[in-house]
């Protein structure tokens, strides 16, 4: 049987080189097209040595007539507003597209313009992309052509408060989430002087306060799962870690709920999920026992003087927060078995 063929538009990018990565060990597709505007005409493994003896393609402009003749399935690594300009062209030609960018996550075209800064050129694509987050849209995903991938912070918040709001066992409106994240996440190609080593080493502060782009899609997918309008308080912090998430949420319990029947509800939600893991009593998540992988580690406790139950969810930035979510969307698009390609331990010691 052919192997479908993947293109990554935007390849040397942080996120893109990860998704390249774990491609190289996937059985069941093969990679056609990498581009880069900055790298033209280089070899990956000159820009990224890492690739040396792994992958030497060449990296090409992008042109679209290029991706159309050489992909089935195409990664848009690109920046905000760029896929808006690409996706339909793809979508028309019968590609599978999978946007990293928040392009397409946001369902209301105006609160991306207010978030984004930017015209929502085609907003009539909307409806037809799915939010990636398979836990919780794997059935749409299987039949889906456009997928908008998560962030990286909303996929942590999200599989932590998921199985309580949906039974409608926490205040949809008492959601508070502290995360911390690597210094990966803010992206490789423009960081500014707060991402550069002296600013970042030997430091701990906060971002966002006042409004952070994760936040509408969080509340967006946490009012889906509520059935009602949700709101949240996020306040980001970034660390002096190359890659990782970890986030603290706490919600309002909207009943009585002990530490054993939490326990056995997130046991129970999550028992058949292949890459999300709730924790032992007593346990708690650590970033290095997910990274390099498409895992997220839960622990849950329920926090009767206060009536809240405090969630911790582990997950790598650029694996479950990015790019091995992305193959995961890749594989259930193809109807390729759900974990080709990511069935890996952490690389943490």
């Amino acid at each position: 049987m052919s192997k479908s063929r993947v293109a990554i538009v935007g390849a040397t990018g942080y996120g893109a080189s990860e998704i390249l990565r774990l491609l190289m060990g996937h059985d069941g597709v093969e990679v056609s097209l990498l581009t880069s505007e900055s790298s033209r005409g280089k070899r990956i493994s000159q820009v990224l040595p890492r690739f040396r003896g792994v992958c030497d393609r060449e990296l090409v402009p992008f042109s679209l007539e290029a991706v159309v003749s050489a992909a089935d399935v195409v990664f848009l690594a690109m920046h905000a507003g760029k896929a808006l300009e690409v996706a339909p062209q793809l979508l028309a030609a019968g590609k599978k597209v999978i946007d990293l960018s928040a392009d397409f996550r946001l369902k209301d075209p105006a609160v991306y313009e207010q978030w984004y800064g930017l015209p929502h050129s085609c907003p009539e694509l909307l409806p037809r992309a799915v939010y990636g987050l398979p836990e919780l849209h794997r059935e749409a995903i299987r039949g889906a052509d456009l997928v908008a991938l998560p962030g990286c912070y909303p996929t942590s918040v999200l599989l932590a408060t998921a199985p309580l709001l949906k039974r409608g066992l926490a205040d949809p409106v008492s959601v508070h989430a502290t995360c911390m994240s690597g210094v990966s996440g803010a992206g490789r190609s423009k960081l500014g002087i707060d991402y550069h080593f002296p600013e970042v080493d030997e430091n701990l502060k906060a971002y966002g306060l006042m409004g952070h782009r994760h936040r509408p899609e969080m509340e967006q997918e946490l009012s889906l799962l509520a059935g009602t309008p949700a709101t949240m308080l996020f306040v980001a912090h970034l660390v002096p870690v190359i890659r990782g998430i970890l986030s603290t949420v706490t919600v309002s319990l909207t009943d009585q709920v002990s530490q054993e029947k939490l326990q056995a509800l997130y046991e129970d939600h999550y028992g058949s999920e292949p890459f999300v893991h709730v924790m032992e009593p007593g346990e708690h998540p650590e970033t290095r026992n997910v990274q390099g992988t498409n895992a997220c580690h839960l622990s849950v406790t329920a926090e009767p003087r206060t009536g809240r139950a405090i969630l911790l969810a582990a997950e790598d930035n650029l694996g479950k927060g990015i790019a091995g979510q992305a193959l995961q969307c890749m594989n259930l698009m193809l109807g390729l078995p759900e974990t080709t390609g990511l069935r890996l331990a952490a690389v943490g010691l």
